[in-house]
């Protein structure tokens, strides 16, 4: 017995210096990364503390895979940043709507994009119903997404299924953000504010234009026929 409890404590201590080791690893990672940015661009951090002024809000899903800036090119300060599981925008969710209030009443951004992705594990959880509680009660207007479209949907194998589900959930995000109050006061006050409908292929890395552009009320009206 004293030997497999040395052993236990052992790989016990192992794995709490291996997380640790984790940890520092990513302070290290951020020194050298502050260090080269300021060496490749001297002053870059102060200039950054001066001003944020992005022109460009991104609510995406919180995927790891999926990273606003990496992937659309932009350096910090360049892009405004909101995601969730499966990029869902509820008007009852107040860190989104906060968000999404402060940038364009207070930064002023001038393009909003709701960005999908395939190969979403919260796309994949609402068609087979594998959530519980609180992510399950998250995901559940996808799953009315997938019953508005059912026989489309069905008429296709499961990876298009869930690609379409992806694109649609896009769109109904889209309409959801361009029905909220803060985006039609501000088309009333003539504040050019662009919605944007995106995809994007982790299998390629690519962004994919889905085509929905909502720039007024007219065109949430036109959007919604």
């Amino acid at each position: 017995m004293g030997i497999y409890a040395i052993d236990a404590n052992l790989f016990s201590l192992n794995q709490e210096t291996s997380m640790a080791d984790e940890i520092q690893d990513l302070l290290t990672r951020n020194r050298e990364w502050a260090e080269a940015m300021e060496q490749n661009s001297p002053g870059f951090f102060q200039r950054l503390m001066n001003q944020q002024k992005p022109r460009f809000l991104w609510i995406g899903c919180s995927d790891s895979r999926v990273p606003a800036n990496q992937i659309t090119g932009l350096m910090p300060g360049e892009v405004f940043v909101h995601r969730n599981v499966a990029n869902v925008v509820l008007q009852t969710d107040l860190n989104c709507m906060s968000v999404v209030e402060f940038a364009i009443r207070e930064i002023k951004v001038r393009h909003v994009i709701v960005c999908g992705h395939y190969d979403c594990a919260g796309i994949k959880a609402a068609m087979d119903h594998s959530t519980t509680g609180v992510v399950d009660h998250w995901l559940s207007g996808i799953r009315d997404i997938w019953a508005s479209n059912k026989s489309e949907l069905d008429a296709l194998d499961e990876v298009a299924a869930q690609r379409k589900l992806s694109e649609l959930n896009v769109r109904e995000q889209v309409r959801s953000l361009c029905r909220t109050s803060v985006v039609r006061e501000a088309w009333r006050r003539e504040q050019k504010v662009d919605v944007h409908g995106w995809i994007y292929g982790i299998e390629d890395g690519l962004l994919r234009d889905l085509g929905i552009r909502i720039a007024s009320a007219d065109d949430l009206d036109k959007f919604n026929i």
